[in-house]
């Protein structure tokens, strides 16, 4: 296996390694529109479920909606077991099981639907650090959840690392950091309205295996 010069690896989970299956994203975002009062068409759930085109705060506002008042009810209505049951691994994945180099998360995703994605996806071991944000330590592009996982890694302070994501916020955490930003677009700069920066842009996480000859 060719990997790049990379002392450890940094991933964001969802969007990055997992996804979910459409309709299940459609059906928590109709209940959670229910409950507070916006029936989302079938863009704005995508555009705020993936993070589309900014902010997902800025996207909420735009909408009429309190941020604050929308993650509350999006958790209440979200079961861990039926989100894990409903997510699938990306098919360009599989190779991050067999790295010979530290390998960790950082995600947004709360610690319950993690351990409850990793379990049932069979991938907790390929992991050696999992770190997920929260208010108390901070949200990507916050340098401190990519901090505590390196610091987890247990690596040394001159190893050199990135964090690979599919969101702006990965690449800012990453450079926030000091590290190296890589960006995974699943989506299309099309469909995302917008081309995010990175070190290096892939659109499937097995191009990391080969070094990048551009730049981007």
């Amino acid at each position: 296996m060719s990997v790049p010069p990379y002392d450890f690896w940094l991933l964001d989970l969802d969007g990055t390694v997992i996804d979910v299956d459409p309709a299940y994203l459609h059906d928590v975002m109709a209940e959670v529109g229910a409950r507070v009062g916006h029936d989302f068409t079938p863009a704005e759930a995508e555009t705020v479920w993936y993070g589309l085109g900014g902010p997902r705060r800025d996207a909420l506002a735009a909408l009429g909606l309190d941020p604050a008042d929308f993650w509350s009810v999006f958790h209440e209505v979200e079961d861990p077991l039926a989100r894990a049951e409903h997510s699938f691994l990306y098919d360009d994945v599989a190779f991050v099981a067999d790295l010979d180099r530290p390998v960790g998360l950082v995600t947004h995703s709360q610690q319950w639907l993690t351990d409850a994605a990793l379990s049932h996806l069979d991938i907790g071991d390929w992991f050696d650090a999992v770190v997920c944000c929260s208010d108390d330590l901070g949200w990507k592009p916050d340098p401190a959840p990519v901090r505590r996982a390196v610091s987890a890694l247990g690596v040394d302070t001159d190893a050199r690392g990135f964090l690979a994501g599919d969101g702006p916020q990965d690449v800012g955490a990453a450079w926030n950091a000091g590290l190296d930003g890589i960006h995974v677009e699943r989506h299309g700069h099309d469909r995302r309205g917008m081309c995010v920066l990175g070190d290096r842009r892939v659109t499937r996480l097995d191009e990391l295996l080969a070094p990048s000859s551009s730049g981007d």
